[in-house]
């Protein structure tokens, strides 16, 4: 099989030849700019000192380039906006130091440092703009700075909290048709699209770190209480988002053909690692009609498959899911409650592809044994490969520091096992 053939295999609940592999396909799929160069080095890839780009600065993600792709045996690639999490394009490269790890940042990667050494970033690049990121001294990873403007609990408008929400730009468009015509004719990897605007409530992106001056309830715990207190708001924001969302695909499914296998719907957290972060009934109300909209659409006008990303302890809420229309899962974070990898693949494996879940990114990569490695690895891989319905990933994104030679067993394992 090619890896489009291998890909839809696994996806229809049939078994391929191998499962699928992917690593970079999404902003939740990737891995650190760091571990990104440690694994080139470790490959021979690159001359010491070469750097790594930085495709996700909020995350500081690193590209995952053809080269790597080729050498790992990676089936998916990305699709995504031209833009970053903080509204700057992925253009006009330069070079940085991250914690002694050479890399290159797109051009709108503007810091500011602070006297603890703690570094700000700012929407659009724009340091004229008040600060929307914060990294402190030594960090890994950007933080959200909450810029909540003054609530007028008389005059709120969710009009407000849709700023960032309209029918998608003539030049958005052009670039996801350019893009995915290039990545079609490039290989015959899948592709996972990262279109944006469907994703109900997802805190990463309600305090608008792209947006220079947000409007609405942008506070995170603000945002989460609404749902319940001021929940009538939050459904009339859901609603126009779902309609302008709409409209868009329907858009993009003009311009991007059936070498997408799957699309990234929602990254909404539902989860913590102890237990569901709302209740079921919530998520019916509040949040399902949204999702059965968007992914009834996406079925009855496409052939793509509906994906969400919801970290944590989500079992409760997988029979909704389902319900909801979404096909694959992901981070399938197995450490949480509940989440242990054979009773999900027992219960829930022939209607719902597990996208993640081959390898605890918390613990055993980072910390464990190149053996612990290589030993988690081939269990997911009989669990979860069983009869399809499995694409490799781990938990989560790989993040800095992982040892290389984990890093190494980790791909090894994979090779040998899939």
């Amino acid at each position: 099989m090619n890896s489009f053939e291998r890909v839809l295999t696994a996806l229809n609940h049939q078994t391929p030849d191998r499962v699928p592999l992917d690593l970079g396909g999404s902003a939740v799929t990737g891995m650190s700019a760091i571990s990104v160069y440690m694994l080139r080095q470790a490959f021979g890839l690159d001359a010491p000192r070469t750097p790594v780009k930085v495709v996700e600065p909020y995350q500081m993600l690193g590209e995952v380039a053809p080269d790597l792709l080729d050498a790992l045996g990676v089936d998916i690639v990305g699709l995504g906006s031209p833009r970053t999490m903080f509204g700057f394009r992925n253009e006009n490269w330069k070079e940085w130091e991250f914690n002694g790890f050479p890399v290159l940042v797109p051009e709108g990667f503007n810091t500011t440092p602070e006297a603890d050494g703690s570094l700000l970033m700012y929407p659009e690049g724009d340091q004229s703009a008040p600060p929307s990121g914060h990294m402190p001294a030594g960090g890994y990873y950007f933080d959200t700075i909450v810029r909540q403007p003054p609530l007028d609990e008389d005059h709120l408008d969710p009009e407000d909290n849709l700023q960032e929400f309209g029918p998608i730009s003539e030049s958005d468009l052009a670039h996801f048709a350019s893009e995915y015509q290039r990545l079609a004719s490039q290989s015959e990897r899948a592709i996972l699209a990262n279109f944006g605007g469907t994703a109900f409530g997802d805190i990463a992106l309600v305090p608008v770190p792209w947006v220079k001056h947000p409007r609405g309830i942008r506070d995170i715990a603000e945002w989460y209480m609404s749902t319940r207190a001021r929940r009538d708001y939050v459904w009339k924001v859901f609603e126009r988002q779902c309609e302008l969302g709409l409209q868009n695909l329907a858009r993009l499914r003009g311009v991007v053909g059936d070498r997408v296998a799957a699309v990234f719907v929602t990254g909404t957290d539902f989860g913590t690692q102890g237990g569901p972060f709302i209740s079921p009934k919530a998520y019916r109300d509040l949040y399902k009609p949204f999702h059965k909209a968007v992914n009834d659409w996406i079925h009855t006008n496409t052939p793509w498959k509906s994906f969400i990303h919801s970290c944590g302890s989500v079992v409760a809420f997988i029979p909704d899911f389902i319900e909801a229309g979404f096909d694959i899962l992901n981070p399938v974070q197995t450490t949480a409650a509940g989440m242990e990898a054979q009773g999900l693949k027992d219960r829930f494996g022939d209607r719902l592809t597990f996208w993640g879940g081959g390898i605890d990114t918390q613990n055993t990569l980072p910390f464990g044994s190149p053996e612990q490695v290589r030993a988690e690895v081939k269990e997911r891989i009989e669990i979860f490969g069983r009869g399809g319905g499995f694409i490799f990933n781990t938990v989560h994104n790989v993040q800095a520091r992982v040892p290389a030679e984990n890093l190494l067993a980790l791909y090894q394992a994979v090779r040998d096992y899939r």
